[in-house]
Parts: C-alpha cells; sequence; structure tokens
C-alpha cells in the first residue's frame, strides 16, 4: 500500500487540454505491446522551466502540436511507487488550443496514437479518473468562454 503521508519523492509535471473546433486532443500509450490507454500530454518539469513553458514544451514533445494556452485549470495529483519508494506526483494543468487537427505521436514515449475527440469521446476512452476530473474542468471552462466571446 502507498504511503499518502510521508512520499520519498515528490515530482512535479504540467500538461495541457488541448481543445480545437470543440475537440480534445488525446495521446494513445502502448509500452511492451500492452495496454496502457488514451492519456493527456503532459510530463516533467526541467531546470529552469517554469510551469507553463513545461506544459507547452510536453505538449509538442508528445503530440507535434504547437498549442497556445488559453487558461489555468487546475492540478492533479497521485502517488505510486517506484523502486519500494513512495512518489507523490504532482500535475499542472493548462486549457490549450491549437491550429489545426494535426497531431503526431512521440514513437520514443511509447505513443502509438494521437488525435482530437469530442469531450464524450474522450471521457469514456481516458484511462486514468484524475485526468478524466480535469478533462471536466477544462470542458467547462471551454464551454463559459464560448458563450461569453473570450475562447479565440
Amino acid at each position: 500500500m502507498v504511503n499518502r503521508k510521508d512520499p520519498d519523492i515528490i515530482a512535479t509535471s504540467c500538461g495541457g487540454v488541448v481543445i480545437f473546433k470543440g475537440k480534445i486532443l488525446l495521446l494513445y500509450k502502448n509500452y511492451r505491446n500492452r495496454y496502457d490507454g488514451w492519456v493527456l500530454p503532459k510530463g516533467t518539469v526541467e531546470a529552469g522551466e517554469d510551469h507553463m513553458q513545461t506544459a507547452l514544451r510536453e505538449v509538442k514533445e508528445e503530440t507535434g502540436v504547437s498549442a497556445r494556452i488559453v487558461r489555468y485549470i487546475d492540478h492533479s495529483q497521485y502517488y505510486f511507487t517506484s523502486r519500494g519508494r513512495t512518489v507523490r506526483k504532482q500535475v499542472f494543468w493548462y486549457l490549450m488550443t491549437a491550429q489545426d487537427f494535426f497531431s503526431r505521436p512521440q514513437q520514443e514515449e511509447y505513443f502509438t496514437d494521437s488525435g482530437y475527440y469530442k469531450y464524450h469521446e474522450a471521457y469514456h476512452l481516458m484511462k486514468y479518473t484524475n485526468e478524466r476530473r480535469i478533462l471536466v474542468k477544462a470542458c467547462q471552462l471551454y464551454q463559459e468562454m464560448m458563450q461569453d466571446g473570450s475562447w479565440k
């Protein structure tokens, strides 16, 4: 069982919910021919980067998409064990937009597919509950911004 009170390691990542023309960008990860599932692009903060820079870089590296940050969404947190040590992972999420539907999965990170999906498709495809929660918040923000005319 993972000890949630005293993690050995605290790791920080940042990622994006990229929405273009109402559709959400997802990646399919397949490591060693086992199902890993559909996920949002995210990755680890590198030295000298702020959270927004990390989120944009990771989206670009993992999907080939040159996104633009629209707004901060929220953060998620989860625990896992790695080599017998407890890791608390914090992920800071940003709502983003793109210029077109182009995407190219990063093969080096075991992403084998990517694409834009309607909300209900993306929600049911996604593997992780914490990412689904972020998707819901992102789509609520997107809808609000579409209604008030601030989505560009």
